[in-house]
């Protein structure tokens, strides 16, 4: 059947819906890579909340969505921007959610790896309280077993007046982290309170403490995840950084070539955007584990065009359409989001989500896809 969709300038035009879906199924661990999914919460749609109330989160089918990510040889970021942190979900919830998903990990041989932050705070904290709240977030991870994520602070963004404040803080937390973490550098186009973020707006500046905070304790960082959508400089500091310290790649707008890496090295992977394509990202990955570089490009190249869509600015907002996307793949019953972020996008971005996984053939069962399509259209009073 044809489906009329809205363009950008709100004109309806055909699209015919794919009848099958790439032909995906689960196979060995990865050996070439190591591959994180950062993960999103499904909200409980029958809770009666407002956008500020605490997240209600529907945990069967958050786990369920996780152990969807492990079955296919992906870790899971757990408790990250992509969960929604600090934009629906607050830390009493991240905290809840790290002890489930820890504890499903384990339960079922999964890889998890979780963030660690600030956000019990409120506005106007000292430096020591930003570093009792890390402590606090640290010491619960660490106990449930899950590797830990260091990411930016708001309330350090806000609290530090130079580099030295995050040496300081830095500092002390890599001193007392039990096993070594992954620093975490989001930019502002993820996050504007993070602007000059590493004490300074101009980026050289700002990657040179960074990679001071590494360079002296590179025995507590196991890898840095870079969020900057700058493919020039997260090369740049991958080639800076200590022996034995990973970068993995945070730039969901250039993640397969930062992957397939070049002659002096290469990036291993933590992205929101595999939360929708791990099922492909994950047969791509295998395809570089055998040193298939043209055929991992092959495969992961046609999907840069649905990420950079998704992560269109506002960049925050992508994780409307990586929900989105879980519910036309029957990942979830409904397009509830916690704080009300489904209405964060528009009909014809999701119009063009849709359209564009549709072709890479992401949905398991296209048929349910068009027809829960057909239902969000008819809701914005689009008739067939």
């Amino acid at each position: 059947m044809t489906l009329l969709l809205p363009d950008v300038t709100g004109a309806l035009r055909p699209y015919e819906p794919r009848t099958e879906p790439l032909a995906l199924t689960t196979g060995a661990p990865f050996t070439s890579r190591t591959v994180y999914s950062a993960a999103h919460v499904v909200a409980d749609p029958f809770a009666d909340v407002s956008p500020d109330s605490p997240a209600a989160v529907d945990w069967d089918a958050t786990l369920a969505f996780r152990r969807h990510l492990w079955s296919h040889g992906l870790g899971v970021a757990e408790a990250m921007d992509t969960a929604q942190r600090g934009m629906g979900l607050d830390w009493a919830g991240a905290a809840e959610l790290i002890r489930r998903s820890a504890a499903e990990a384990k339960a079922v041989g999964g890889r998890v790896a979780c963030g660690v932050g600030t956000d019990q705070l409120t506005a106007g904290a000292t430096l020591a309280e930003v570093r009792a709240a890390y402590e606090e977030q640290l010491a619960l991870v660490e106990a449930s077993g899950a590797r830990s994520i260091l990411m930016a602070s708001r309330a350090l963004a806000a609290a530090a007046t130079g580099p030295e404040d995050y040496l300081h803080v830095y500092g002390h937390l890599l001193r007392q982290s039990a096993e070594p973490v992954i620093l975490h550098w989001l930019g502002p186009m993820f996050d504007p309170a993070l602007d000059g973020y590493w004490g300074s707006s101009d980026l050289d500046a700002a990657t040179d403490t960074f990679l001071e905070v590494i360079a002296a304790h590179p025995d507590k960082v196991e890898g840095i995840k870079v969020s900057l959508l700058d493919a020039g400089r997260e090369i740049d500091i991958r080639r800076r950084l200590p022996r034995g310290v990973r970068c993995y790649t945070g730039d969901d707008f250039n993640y397969p070539e930062l992957i397939a890496g070049d002659e002096q090295g290469f990036s291993h992977a933590l992205l929101g955007i595999f939360d929708p394509l791990g099922p492909l990202a994950a047969e791509a990955v295998r395809v570089l584990d055998t040193g298939n570089v043209t055929g991992f490009r092959e495969l992961l190249d046609p999907t840069v065009e649905l990420s950079r869509h998704l992560f269109q600015t506002p960049t925050r907002f992508y994780k409307t359409g990586v929900v989105f996307l879980a519910w036309l793949a029957g990942h979830q019953s409904h397009f509830t989001m916690v704080g009300g972020l489904q209405s964060a996008r528009s009909l014809p971005h999701f119009a063009r989500a849709y359209e564009l996984a549709d072709g890479l053939g992401l949905f398991p069962d296209p048929k349910l896809a068009e027809e829960r399509m057909k239902n969000l259209l008819s809701l914005y009073g689009v008739n067939q």
